[in-house]
């Protein structure tokens, strides 16, 4: 019996693609306890303060909250955003440390979804941006914004 896998996004944190330069991401799983799969695939969770960390060769990711399911019983766990250890390689891991060593560079958190029953998270090796980036960034998706804005009006009038 194969499991299909549907990737729907359950959480996403918009705010670190304004605040990084994403370099490189990686997919862990996520050691959750009780009933905490039921409440992620409600759509309860929220990673918008998340951060993670690497201690004693193991990834966890702190500040994840993670609302205790409504129908649920005496494992629902006690703290919402308590420390959630990832599931990663070795490597994966030793790459991430050497990564983050380096100065500017962050663990972050991207988004929480589900692939083939099991929930996942998306993090990234972010670089903080300066302000004159995000001012930048911001910029330049304007000038895309207003190009395809003019093109679809183009359209209309060639009809």
């Amino acid at each position: 019996m194969t499991k299909k896998s549907d990737g729907k996004v359950l959480a996403q944190n918009k705010k670190a693609s304004h605040d990084y330069f994403i370099e490189d991401t990686y997919e862990a799983g996520m050691v959750l306890s009780g009933t905490e799969i039921k409440s992620i695939r409600l759509g309860k969770a929220n990673i918008s303060d998340c951060f993670c960390t690497i201690r004693n060769g193991e990834a966890f990711a702190h500040n994840m909250h993670i609302s205790p399911f409504e129908q649920g019983n005496r494992s629902n766990p006690l703290d919402p955003t308590r420390a959630r250890k990832l599931l990663l390689k070795k490597e994966q891991i030793h790459k991430l440390l050497g990564v983050t060593k380096q100065q500017g560079f962050t663990i972050v958190p991207l988004k929480i979804y589900i692939r083939n029953g099991f929930a996942k998270l998306l993090i990234g090796v972010g670089r903080g941006k300066k302000q004159y980036d995000k001012r930048d960034t911001e910029a330049k998706r304007d000038a895309q914004r207003d190009i395809q804005r003019a093109l679809r009006e183009k359209q209309k009038v060639a009809r």
